[in-house]
């Protein structure tokens, strides 16, 4: 059994859209503090250094989603589902320009999830 450990809402998808047609190819890091808190922020691929510290969650659509280290070991037992919504962030996110900002939702994984996850070797 794969698991995913990333997954979108529709809202984030119709917004993930918009913002294709505008910026092309996209990339996702979740930020862990700072100004934003810990929001997760839309920049154009390539527009945020990734560096050796980054863990690749996975992809919404073909959009990697990243996240430091540090914060995956507390989120690493965790699903997390990019939505989105109404209002404006205090970020550097692509998206912050249509009223709307990202945000994540998230749940325990069931047990069966994580020791499909143990499996894979990435718990």
């Amino acid at each position: 059994m794969k698991i995913e450990r990333i997954g979108a809402t529709e809202a984030a998808l119709d917004l993930i859209h918009k913002l294709e047609a505008q910026y092309g190819d996209l990339m996702f890091h979740q930020s862990g503090g700072c100004c934003d808190g810990s929001a997760p922020m839309c920049f154009e691929r390539g527009e945020f250094k990734i560096g050796e510290s980054d863990v690749l969650l996975g992809h919404i659509l073909e959009h990697p989603f990243y996240m430091s280290r540090d914060q995956y070991e507390y989120w690493k037992h965790t699903h997390l589902t990019l939505d989105s919504t109404r209002g404006r962030g205090s970020s550097f996110s692509l998206e912050i320009p249509y009223g709307e900002r990202f945000i994540i939702r998230s749940r325990l994984f069931s047990d069966e999830e994580y020791k499909a996850l143990v499996k894979e070797g990435v718990i």
